[in-house]
């Protein structure tokens, strides 16, 4: 993907329908905009409504920022995912890159505007923010009611499902967050982060390969320890 426009190319084959229209699909590209955004370059949304992104290329983290400089990452997202970047309230929003990415935004409103005339565009923003929900609804009990060994469970199961390589029968994950962005994710130090990964790798569940490189080694002993229920290990 050597330039911007290719990343808009990129969020109409995987979001808008075979058979839109060559007006509606004009449309949709004369409301985008686009972004390049380096490691650790931040785009901020304090200031602006809500948006709509599409991440063609790259790792972000979604970050809230409340009183007193303090942050709170609120999710990862991955090449070909789509966000809501919400509007100021509480609290304010920006995305930051955790590895070189090529943006797609739109004014969530104008977006919407656009949406609701294809059936098959609203399906797919749905799917999308259901899928969204249901991750939200993952963390907040993770944080509120799951061990620090079943919090790291979980979150290895969720990037295996997302970013996850199977060669072997083993699940290679190159991870594009820190050990500090993993902790704060999940609410706990970067030392807890260290140790729980430590004593899954003296089990022989994962293995580590470099800064980012974890192999998961058994899947199904990640479901043992994550605390959920039996029926749906």
């Amino acid at each position: 993907m050597n330039s911007l426009p290719d990343a808009f190319d990129h969020f109409a084959m995987r979001i808008l329908p075979a058979g839109l229209s060559d007006a509606a699909h004009l449309r949709f590209q004369s409301l985008a905009r686009y972004e390049k955004l380096e490691c650790d370059q931040s785009l901020d949304f304090s200031d602006t409504g809500p948006h709509i992104l599409f991440l063609a290329r790259g790792a972000i983290k979604l970050v809230a920022h409340a009183s007193r400089s303090r942050d709170q990452i609120v999710a990862f997202h991955f090449g070909g995912e789509m966000l809501s970047v919400p509007r100021r309230d509480h609290y304010a929003y920006s995305v930051c890159a955790l590895r070189q990415c090529r943006i797609v935004s739109f004014p969530t409103a104008d977006f919407l505007e656009l949406a609701a005339d294809d059936a098959t565009v609203m399906g797919c923003l749905l799917d999308r923010a259901t899928m969204s929900l249901q991750r939200c609804r993952e963390k907040a009990i993770a944080l509120g009611r799951k061990t620090a060994s079943e919090r790291i469970a979980i979150f290895l199961i969720g990037m295996a499902d997302r970013i996850g390589n199977v060669q072997e029968g083993r699940i290679l994950l190159d991870l594009p967050m820190s050990r500090r962005d993993i902790a704060e994710s999940l609410g706990l130090t970067i030392e807890t982060v260290s140790r729980r990964l430590s004593a899954l790798r003296a089990e022989g569940a994962i293995e580590t390969v470099g800064r980012s490189g974890i192999i998961l080694n058994d899947l199904a002993a990640l479901h043992g320890r994550a605390g959920f229920l039996c029926e749906a290990a």
